[in-house]
């Protein structure tokens, strides 16, 4: 991802989401560690994908 969209917590949450939804959890958090502000919005994308991945844990400890 650009350099200057990931500063847009927009975009960034919505590329969270839909890699999240193909199943690409490793990208996700790529983007997410990425994110230098990350808002309450984000992080729900974060455990939501996390939970649609069956991965409980990670939503657990995020």
């Amino acid at each position: 991802m650009p350099e200057n969209y990931r500063n847009n917590n927009i975009t960034s949450t919505s590329t969270i989401d839909m890699l999240m939804k193909f199943g690409d959890v490793e990208s996700a958090e790529q983007i997410f560690r990425s994110i230098k502000a990350k808002d309450f919005i984000t992080y729900g994308a974060m455990v939501k994908g996390y939970i649609e991945n069956k991965t409980f844990e990670k939503a657990l400890d995020l």
